[in-house]
């Protein structure tokens, strides 16, 4: 059974390389990379438009929560 390769260890080896090596890697890896970038589906976003639809939001309601926001403002407990 073979043991899996850590990035420590891929790392220990790349450095052992040429430049010129190190080049022909990177050449090698990067495609391998950029296609499964490409198959990564970014996760769909959900629509906020129409969120509050159906809800009846009056001024006094407004003006209520304003009013419970503000009215401990300024502290003295800080």
């Amino acid at each position: 059974m073979e043991k899996a390769v850590t990035l420590e260890d891929a790392l220990k080896l790349v450095k052992q390389l040429s430049l010129v090596d190190k080049i022909r890697l990177i050449e090698q890896v990067a495609p391998q990379i950029e296609k499964e970038l490409i198959t990564v589906q970014p996760k769909q976003r959900i629509s906020l438009r129409g969120l509050w639809k159906g809800n009846q939001v009056t001024e006094s309601d407004i003006a209520e929560i304003r009013q419970q926001m503000w009215s401990n403002f300024p502290r003295d407990d800080f």
